[in-house]
């Protein structure tokens, strides 16, 4: 069973919550809380799987309640529950799991706490992260498994799927690199950071080295073959 912890100023809106997730058999105990300074103080005694929080609310708002829960023994995963849709590039440079925006939805609630089941049973370090990415005046969410390879600009980065539509996100392509190396990605070009499991071939000699992801071919530069060889023959595909 998966206990939680919802945290929102408004009760109406802990009480539709309450209600959605009870409807959810792997849901156990529900924890609620009308302040972040409440919850907080309630995840220090008693530890959940998951937390929804409500960004706005007074005194310790959602998006600082999410830090101080770094420090805790057993941090819960973090959803985020608002009806603020231009919060979600803040959320998920904390590393939340989801942002759901209000009024929520039983199957997009029931997705959330499936990607957290998904992730305790991957475990943290092999957790597949969620980009969040804005689309004209939407948000939409990019896992870094579907991530093939990505072009830097500037202290953007695009983030090209198997879509082929290119993402652009908050995030400089240095960042990622240190981000994703654990996950399988390898810088290959100052301008360019690749999924290795994605790289159809390489070709490493001569004058212009580049591997190739799909239809898209990626230079790479010299200072990296040694990086980049290495990464290839720990995959056991190199060319």
């Amino acid at each position: 069973m998966i206990d939680v912890l919802i945290a929102d100023d408004e009760q109406p809106a802990r009480d539709e919550l309450a209600h959605l997730l009870r409807r959810d058999a792997r849901i156990g105990e529900i924890l609620v809380a009308g302040s972040g300074a409440e919850a907080l103080r309630m995840l220090s005694e008693r530890a959940v799987s998951i937390a929804f929080l409500d960004i706005h609310m007074p005194g310790l708002n959602g998006v600082e309640l999410a830090r101080s829960m770094v420090a805790l023994a057993e941090p819960p995963a973090v959803v985020f529950v608002t009806a603020d849709d231009q919060r979600a590039v803040d959320a998920f440079d904390l590393r939340a799991v989801d942002y759901l925006l209000k009024p929520v939805r039983t199957d997009r609630l029931r997705r959330a706490v499936d990607r957290v089941v998904e992730l305790d049973g991957q475990g943290s370090a092999s957790a597949d992260e969620v980009l969040s990415v804005t689309v004209g005046s939407s948000v939409r969410f990019v896992q870094r498994g579907d991530v093939r390879w990505v072009h830097a600009q500037g202290d953007y980065s695009r983030l090209h799927t198997n879509d082929d539509v290119g993402h652009l996100v908050r995030i400089p392509i240095s960042e990622l690199e240190q981000r994703w190396a654990d996950a399988g990605f390898v810088r290959v070009h100052r301008s360019y950071l690749a999924a290795v499991a994605s790289i159809d071939e390489a070709r490493l000699s001569g004058s212009e080295p580049s591997v190739s992801v799909g239809a898209v071919e990626l230079p790479v530069s010299r200072r990296l073959l040694p990086a980049v060889r290495e990464a290839l023959v720990r995959r056991g595909n190199a060319r």
